[in-house]
């Protein structure tokens, strides 16, 4: 069965419930109920079909945050061969909250690194709610110089809130740590691809989210603020998020009609946490098309395109008149 936890879920919830009724019965003497079944499973993909159909910004920023989401490492073991990870910045400590290492994709050694959050209160707080510190961004860096030195390409998996706010971590060097990473990752001579599964919060994202190719996920987001931080900045009233992520424009087809987001990735019908082997099977395919297109580039050109299609973000047109309240 699946798992509904979101309040535009809850007409699911009653259906779900009778199905698991009558599936009780059918094993009894002298209950015929397979064809009720039949018609109830028929309404229940109807209805499941028109709740996640069209789902609002502020709808795809609570699919992006589901708590049963697959995380980094479920995509790293299920679609990736031969994973070894690698731990520490070599300068302070090993920051959990960042996973990466070593691993093949089919014919394609890479480099692979991403946010990692937990899947309940313990691992959570283990991994810092994917919030990483500066020494995390230096793992991450310390991975990228690894992958331009043996001429393998990265692929970087984004998904946190944003980075770790906290005293320590900004006398550490969060800010710097952020800033360096993006100015690695548009030097960087190998190819660089980027897949967003779940929540882009802010630089903490973006210090993972430079590259050629940028893929997101039917049901994920990028944000320079959270929708409630925006409802509280803008409105002094949290409850607006929903209207907030109107605003932000923060969906996949909103970036993807930027120019900033290059693929999207379908999810199953209810999000990628309801049958994540055809998430992976679909990331794992467009992976391996991406890869076999950047390897047949000269690594400088490709560092060339990435760089003009950086300075092209937000390009607009000055030629355009200025409206003056006047007309």
């Amino acid at each position: 069965m699946a798992t509904y936890t979101m309040d535009f879920e809850k007409p699911l919830i009653e259906l779900e419930k009778k199905l698991r009724e009558l599936k009780g019965l059918q094993g009894a003497k002298q209950t015929d109920v397979a064809s009720e079944i039949d018609y109830m499973e028929k309404q229940l993909y109807k209805l499941r079909k028109l709740v996640y159909t069209d789902l609002t910004p502020w709808q795809k920023v609570q699919m992006a945050r589901h708590p049963l989401r697959p995380r980094t490492l479920d995509y790293l073991n299920h679609m990736f061969n031969d994973f070894t990870e690698l731990h520490g910045d070599r300068l302070y400590k090993d920051d959990p909250s960042i996973v990466g290492g070593l691993a093949h994709l089919d014919k394609h050694a890479v480099v692979v690194v991403g946010h990692q959050k937990g899947k309940n209160a313990k691992t959570n707080i283990y991994r810092n709610f994917g919030m990483p510190h500066p020494e995390g961004y230096r793992k991450a860096m310390r991975l990228f110089k690894l992958a331009e030195k043996f001429k393998l390409p990265v692929i970087s998996f984004i998904d946190t809130p944003g980075a770790y706010p906290g005293v320590g971590a900004e006398q550490r060097g969060q800010a710097q740590a952020i800033a360096e990473n993006i100015m690695a990752l548009s030097h960087l001579e190998t190819p660089i691809i980027a897949v967003n599964i779940g929540e882009g919060g802010s630089g903490g994202a973006l210090a993972l989210s430079v590259g050629d190719v940028l893929i997101m996920l039917e049901n994920s987001y990028y944000s320079v603020a959270s929708p409630e931080a925006c409802a509280t900045i803008l409105w002094h009233d949290e409850t607006k998020a929903a209207q907030a992520s109107d605003a932000l424009k923060l969906t996949p087809d909103d970036l993807k009609g930027f120019n900033i987001a290059d693929e999207i990735i379908k999810e199953p019908l209810g999000g990628a946490h309801q049958d994540p082997d055809a998430i992976y099977f679909r990331l794992r395919k467009c992976l391996q098309k991406h890869l076999d297109n950047l390897k047949r580039s000269d690594a400088k050109r490709i560092k060339q395109k990435r760089q003009k299609k950086l300075r092209d973000f937000g390009h607009f047109n000055d030629k355009q008149p200025v409206k003056t309240k006047s007309g």
